[in-house]
């Protein structure tokens, strides 16, 4: 029997609530819609699917006292991810709140997360953190960790490969201290343009000569419905997505995109054909209202014959 891979995740598991609102936007006013709450964070929802592709988990996220703490706790236990957070009674447990249009499009994000700046640092340094890395094959993070923390874990994980996502224009820069020594990272259009500090109007290969000049050898760039742009030490490429056949919500692509694509580099394949298996999973996950779709193998593999091969850029 082949021994499945093993990841350790670290980072955030919180409460998502996204409210949709129903008819058409209008700013400074009151909205009709629908509020729906969920467990979310960039590494939780990422693992997810991650774990639905084959891949034995642990995560270490950090939580508050509050019944929130006990959603999470239950959304890792059922997701089937061995959970190794930490539980602080006198603080709140971070939550993201989205604001959607009636097209699935983000309006607005609203971050209450400062439990995440608190206690990261110390909890990499737990005993446990380090015989955790050692028993994986590969360590997956996002940028809710300080940049203390992400130092210190990539230190821990010298030898093996870590995964990051960026999670937002204004958290991605904390990646740049150990963007040298990753071996993938995640990001979308925007989060890509403020870490190469390039404008909005930048092209497809100015934001690869930008990321490359910051130290990244790998590094995936999403682009709404647009071309899904990667690079590595071979080259530039990108991956068209197909069409959705329906929007339900947009929210869970990417998170769900880096976790397909890093379970099937778990595997043994290159990036380029991983990609095509993490634009399926982005696919999915755009046509379901939920966070991470819980796709079947019939699914996936009707969706992934969908995605066409890399495209290789010049």
């Amino acid at each position: 029997m082949v021994k499945s891979p093993r990841i350790l995740a670290v980072g955030g598991a919180h409460i998502d609530r996204r409210g949709q609102v129903s008819g058409p936007y209008v700013p400074a006013a009151s909205n009709p819609g629908t509020m729906r709450e969920d467990v979310g964070g960039g590494v939780f929802n990422a693992l997810r699917s991650t774990v639905r592709r084959g891949v034995s988990a642990s995560l270490l996220s950090v939580r508050g006292g509050d019944a929130a703490a006990d959603t999470v706790s239950r959304a890792i236990a059922e997701a089937g991810i061995a959970d190794l957070s930490a539980v602080f009674l006198d603080r709140t447990t971070p939550s993201y709140t989205a604001l959607i249009d009636r097209e699935g499009e983000l309006l607005v994000g609203f971050a209450d997360m400062a439990l995440y700046e608190l206690a990261f640092p110390k909890q990499i340094r737990r005993s446990r953190v380090r015989e955790e890395i050692a028993a994986a094959d590969a360590v997956l993070c996002d940028a809710n960790l300080p940049s203390a923390a992400l130092e210190r874990l990539v230190s821990l994980a010298a030898g093996k490969p870590v995964f990051a996502i960026a999670i937002s224009p204004a958290k991605i820069v904390r990646l740049k201290p150990v963007l040298g020594d990753l071996a993938l990272a995640f990001m979308n259009r925007r989060e890509a343009v403020a870490l190469a500090g390039l404008d909005d109007a930048a092209s497809r290969q100015d934001i690869v000569d930008g990321l490359r000049s910051t130290g990244l050898v790998s590094a995936v760039v999403t682009a709404g419905g647009g071309p899904v742009l990667g690079f590595d030490r071979d080259g530039t490429f990108a991956v068209i997505p197909p069409p959705p056949r329906k929007v339900a919500d947009v929210t869970g692509a990417g998170d769900a995109l880096a976790g397909a694509t890093v379970a099937a580099l778990l595997r043994g394949m290159a990036l380029r054909a991983a990609l095509r298996e993490g634009v399926a999973a982005a696919t999915l996950a755009v046509e379901n209202a939920n966070a991470v779709p819980d796709f079947t193998a019939a699914a996936f593999t009707e969706a992934l014959a969908l995605v066409p091969d890399a495209q290789e850029m010049a």
